[in-house]
């Protein structure tokens, strides 16, 4: 099979996925245009990277790869807190996490990519169509996956009362931004003053584990669950999918895998990383040194 067949049927996979995903919410009551509201947030989440592709494409750049990503997070929830008639506090907390996550991340790594000129994800992707939109398309179901159960707690009706699950899931969620976001300051500084291609950073929290940025990022989500599931009901207790399908993302399809191959091939050659990858924990922190 020719690489480019594979890369339409994997597309045509990642959007048969959304479309499965859509169900989820099938016994939303809210509407858009007339179309099923959780549904018509997945088709707005697929309809930007479509929009942002073909400049990108037609440019070979992927430099806002990652930005469009953020603002696709940031239009899914816009687009569902605005249908909702009274936005409940439960709403509106939910709303706000996600903005600010997706605004901090995405400018992060926006700035990352400007400074170090290219993602070496998309050296060769970004030159063949089918490859490039393959990466398009997997962002689209990420978002839908993620989001989804940010996005049903925004649209299903629920008191406006602050449950267990919403404060427990709150402290949650802060406990991770916070622990993500410190984990990527330390590595920005730490590529300040040394070179990436020859120094690996191991202090801070990359001391406790080796990704402790995907750490922050898993236990976000998972906070987010949990304050949804003062709301969630039916059907609808498939958003359980979404941190799970961040921690499979992370730790199996790319991530992880795609860093540790990147990091043998520049430090293998030290012992210090070598003893630095048999004794720091991938992605769960250790609690003593």
């Amino acid at each position: 099979m020719s690489r480019q067949l594979k890369n339409i049927i994997n597309s045509l996979a990642f959007l048969l996925a959304i479309y499965l995903v859509s169900f989820v919410g099938k016994d939303i009551e809210a509407t858009i245009y007339g179309i099923n509201a959780f549904s018509f947030v997945l088709i707005t989440a697929v309809l930007v990277q479509v929009i942002a592709f073909i400049p990108s494409y037609l440019l070979r750049t992927e430099k806002v790869y990652d930005l469009i990503g953020s603002l696709t997070y940031i239009a899914v929830v816009s687009v569902a807190y605005t249908t909702v008639d009274n936005p409940t506090t439960l709403d509106t907390l939910i709303f706000m996490y996600v903005l600010i996550w997706a605004g901090r991340l995405g400018t992060y790594l926006f700035r990352r990519v400007r400074k170090d000129g290219k993602d070496v994800r998309f050296d060769k992707a970004k030159q063949h169509f089918f490859w490039f939109l393959q990466f398009w398309m997997g962002q689209a179901l990420w978002v839908s996956l993620t989001a989804c159960a940010a996005v049903i707690a925004i649209l299903s009706p629920e008191s406006d009362t602050l449950s267990a699950f919403v404060i427990v899931g709150a402290t949650i969620w802060w406990f991770g931004f916070i622990y993500e976001s410190v984990a990527d300051y330390q590595k920005r500084a730490f590529r300040k003053s040394h070179d990436p291609h020859t120094e690996f950073i191991n202090t801070g929290l990359w001391s406790r584990s080796r990704h402790p940025n995907y750490f922050g990022e898993i236990t976000l989500w998972t906070g987010i669950l949990i304050m949804s599931l003062h709301t969630i009901t039916g059907i609808e207790y498939g958003v359980i999918i979404s941190p799970i399908f961040v921690y499979v993302l992370l730790t199996r399809m790319s991530g992880v895998n795609l860093l540790t191959a990147i990091g043998k091939k520049r430090y293998g050659h030290i012992s210090e990383y070598q003893d630095y990858l048999n004794n720091t924990p991938k992605l769960f922190p250790k609690l003593f040194s």
